[in-house]
């Protein structure tokens, strides 16, 4: 089937009992056994519920991959996908991630004796170059958060190959609407389904999806024992937020590349990241492995922090918030946000300035949004 097919339609059929169109949301926490020993499939809500069961192979085949593990937060996967690893692990990293992950990595599993080496992975070789003989995976964001750096998947999933490792890739900004890593070699294919997937500002949620039937066992066996499972009614909203994923991913798709190019252009501002964009220096790989560049944007105005702050201060469409990905257009500081915890030394050099903005562009009219940062522009 066509991908716009899966979004919508998924795994599901109708119920067979009532006929119901829409997948009904099993909200219980556990099943009546039919005997001793002998269930009908489901036994406890956190080993597996119906509704969560439903959500996973839809995910699963957007992602073109045999299975799919839901979880109760973007970072409860990238918490669990580091419970793959032991002591004395090394983890190669690309030098840009999202806070929260820097924070379970640099705060959390270096207690536990994991190594983390961070590498701007837009260059494949620096990636080569990191491993050790403990190194055990290679972590990738891309396009990245916040700078929206972009990998070349293929060449750093032919260095993970040949060398034996874990490769775990997190697409959360692209979605598979436009990128699906298992295609590149990925082992691992994590994302946010709080953001994108779900679209609305809902939910909060992760999932991880994989071709491999031994991670998948790993995987869902940490599921299980961690108890980090999202809810019936959460999973039913992610389903149906994914049946409209293609139609939302191409507004925001539309929008970006047309708020791009103003603030491109816009004398305040000193410089624009977006995939979608010439100047942006992956845009040659962005465009040859994505087949579209999403919505999100980062740029620096020529005031630095605090012409940024008067910005964000002065917006009123625009809302000033945590989090990406929604159907409503946010603008964010990640350096007072969502990258807090990230120490100022290391954000400046990776390229990652004080007065860098972030949005994330909705589906709105793509005028009104742009009417909304020219007024706000005129207060900075």
């Amino acid at each position: 089937m066509d991908f716009d097919t899966i979004s919508v339609r998924g795994k599901s059929k109708p119920d067979p009992t009532t006929g119901a169109i829409i997948p009904p949301i099993y909200q219980t926490a556990t099943y009546v056994l039919e005997e001793i020993g002998v269930d009908k499939g489901f036994d406890y809500t956190r080993s597996s519920n119906p509704t969560r069961q439903e959500l996973e192979k839809h995910l699963a085949a957007l992602e073109g991959g045999s299975h799919a593990i839901a979880f109760s937060s973007g970072m409860a996967s990238a918490d669990s996908c580091m419970k793959l690893l032991s002591q004395g692990d090394h983890v190669v990293c690309c030098d840009d991630v999202y806070g929260g992950t820097a924070r379970l990595f640099n705060k959390l599993m270096t207690n536990y004796g994991v190594e983390f080496t961070y590498v701007d992975s837009q260059v494949a070789a620096n990636v080569e170059e990191a491993i050790r003989p403990e190194t055990k995976m290679v972590w990738i964001e891309t396009p990245t958060n916040p700078l929206l750096k972009v990998t070349d998947l293929e060449a750093v999933g032919e260095i993970a190959n040949r060398n034996n490792l874990l490769y775990v890739v997190d697409t959360t900004f692209a979605t598979p609407v436009f990128l699906r890593p298992l295609e590149y070699g990925a082992d691992l294919v994590l994302h946010s389904t709080t953001k994108y997937l779900s679209g609305h500002n809902q939910i909060i949620g992760g999932v991880i999806v994989t071709d491999r039937n031994d991670l998948y066992d790993q995987l869902k066996y940490i599921q299980k024992s961690v108890g980090a499972v999202p809810s019936p009614f959460d999973c039913w909203l992610v389903v149906m937020g994914l049946k409209t994923l293609h139609l939302r991913m191409q507004r925001h798709w539309e929008n970006a590349e047309k708020i791009a190019a103003y603030l491109e252009q816009h004398p305040k501002v000193s410089k624009v990241v977006y995939p979608g964009l010439e100047s942006h220096p992956m845009h040659h790989v962005a465009k040859d492995q994505m087949k579209g560049y999403s919505g999100m944007i980062s740029f620096e105005l020529e005031g630095g922090l605090e012409a940024g702050k008067k910005l964000m201060n002065s917006v009123e469409l625009c809302l000033l918030a945590e989090s990406l990905g929604s159907v409503e257009t946010m603008i964010t500081h990640p350096a007072t946000m969502t990258h807090a915890e990230v120490p100022r030394e290391e954000r400046l050099a990776r390229g990652f300035e004080d007065g860098l903005v972030r949005l994330s562009v909705g589906i709105e009219d793509a005028d009104d949004l742009i009417t909304d940062l020219e007024k706000a522009f005129e207060m900075v």
